[in-house]
């Protein structure tokens, strides 16, 4: 009779504790707004130097729990026609059909499908990239920079990513000669807890 009762009050134990949901899972809205994320870009101009800009106008959302790591989720909405690379006629030409075409693709989007924790402690954010039209899966190595508290009374996660990805895996065909096939993405997401 005790053995049945040490039983029972162990197996209640264990499921009311199993069916309650983690305590850091959350779910985050990037911040954008104040300039606390960054959609980054650079391409070699010639192999002599690198040409850099960013996108000026996004939005997005993801999930994390540094529990539950392979449970987490992003999505991330980009305006390609804010494109900025520090010189209007350049930005021009990059909205134009030979590059992002911004008349018929004005957006571009990324869907996390997996995120993995690797030995290092880095992550590994697999997902499909539509850009130009075409869908394709990227993968980015991440780190989570840190979170905590804000000064506003708020909570708020971060993190660092870097992606590289050919122009012709998204129908830009334009030659740009042999140093200048890929784009290196540079992405900061600081996101603030909903």
């Amino acid at each position: 009779m005790k053995k049945t009762m040490i039983k029972l009050a162990i197996t209640s134990l264990l499921a009311s504790t199993l069916s309650i949901p983690s305590v850091n899972a959350a779910d985050y809205v990037i911040d954008n707004s104040g300039a606390h994320a960054s959609i980054n870009f650079k391409i070699k101009h010639l192999g002599y130097s690198w040409l850099t800009g960013r996108f000026d106008k996004f939005a997005g959302k993801f999930s994390y729990d540094p529990a539950n790591i392979s449970a987490s989720k992003i999505e991330v909405n980009i305006d390609t026609s804010s494109i900025n690379s520090n010189h209007a006629e350049r930005d021009k030409h990059l909205k134009s059909d030979d590059f992002l075409d911004v008349s018929d693709f004005a957006n571009a989007k990324f869907v996390s499908t997996s995120v993995a924790k690797k030995a290092d402690g880095d992550l590994t954010v697999t997902g499909m990239l539509t850009l130009h039209g075409v869908t394709k899966k990227i993968i980015i190595d991440a780190q989570a920079v840190g979170e905590g508290k804000d000064p506003w009374g708020g909570y708020r996660a971060g993190f660092s990513g870097t992606t590289s990805i050919a122009l012709t895996d998204f129908s830009i065909n334009k030659n740009l000669g042999p140093a200048s096939t890929h784009v290196q993405l540079d992405l900061q997401i600081e996101g603030i807890k909903q």
